[in-house]
């Protein structure tokens, strides 16, 4: 089990916060998952894909000293703090970072701390079965907390207070875990639901599809402009899609057929809602709020905090 890829558990969405004496809750960080695996001097970092990333962070030397046992493997959320918020783009940077300089300027502009909630294996035992009320005791035995790796903090039973906590600190959401839940690697379980907050932002339009009828949305990043980011077509309704290709029809430029879409000038504007977005910036669960007519396209840029 050491030093071999491990897909860990993973939540599903959860519709809202609620209160629950059979959960536990913890904040949701905005960051990347990691899986630590130490042996005496030995610790490598796995991404939630199976990718070896330890030499692209230089920080788990220090992490694992503040390991207090032989072998463990910890499961972790990968983060970098700004102003005492963790920013995704950050550690997704750190993470894509190749060149050993690169990596050293990387550590020292953008310093990552990894928030371990999970134990899976430590001194030569599996956890994997235990509930995880156990597994949290043994977290608090084996992790001594330090500006690198520390231990997340979790409430009994009140998600909603939590939930208002986070969103006043400017963090993800929270995720919501059954007391006596079993940690099952390579699913997706019930017994963990991830409830974020809704966020938004204001998007290029740059295209459409018919079957079904989504908008294409765009925005500018440092080294790329008018990058599609996802589709959204929830919340639009008849109106707004007839007063949408009343004017599209004027912006045509080509036509994809193998996805069906077509494309059109970069000069329309709107605000969406969504939940969750990929490593490579796609929102997921988006929403139509409206169209932005004073909203210039090139003003659309991803908002890197």
């Amino acid at each position: 089990m050491l030093f071999t890829p491990l897909k860990p558990m993973l939540a599903i969405t959860g519709k809202e916060a609620f209160d629950d004496v059979q959960f536990i809750f913890e904040p949701q960080y905005d960051g990347g998952r990691i899986l630590i695996h130490k042996r005496q001097d030995r610790i490598e970092a796995y991404t939630r894909y199976g990718q070896v990333v330890t030499v692209k962070f230089p920080e788990l030397l220090e992490a694992a000293k503040a390991i207090q046992a032989d072998t463990a493997i910890l499961d972790c959320e990968g983060i970098c703090l700004r102003d005492g918020r963790p920013i995704f783009d950050d550690f997704n940077h750190r993470g894509r970072l190749g060149k050993s300089a690169a990596i050293a300027q990387g550590a020292l502009l953008h310093p990552a701390t990894f928030v371990a909630f999970d134990v899976l294996y430590s001194e030569g035992r599996e956890h994997l079965n235990e509930p995880l009320t156990r597994r949290k005791e043994r977290l608090a035995d084996i992790v001594m907390d330090s500006t690198v790796l520390t231990k997340t903090m979790y409430i009994e039973g009140q998600g909603r207070a939590l939930f208002d906590l986070t969103k006043e600190r400017g963090l993800e959401g929270i995720v919501a875990k059954r007391r006596d839940s079993a940690y099952r690697l390579d699913f997706r379980s019930s017994e963990w639901l991830s409830v974020k907050h809704v966020r938004t932002v204001e998007a290029v339009i740059l295209g459409y599809r018919t079957k079904p009828f989504a908008l294409v949305i765009g925005l500018h990043f440092r080294s790329l402009r008018n990058k599609p980011v996802g589709t959204v077509a929830d919340g639009l309704s008849l109106a707004d899609k007839q007063a949408f290709l009343a004017i599209a029809e004027q912006l045509h430029t080509e036509k994809d057929r193998q996805t069906d879409t077509q494309w059109i000038e970069p000069r329309l504007c709107c605000q969406v809602d969504y939940l969750d977005r990929t490593d490579m910036h796609q929102l997921r669960t988006t929403y139509f709020r409206g169209f932005l007519p004073h909203k210039r396209p090139e003003d659309c840029v991803w908002p890197y905090n």
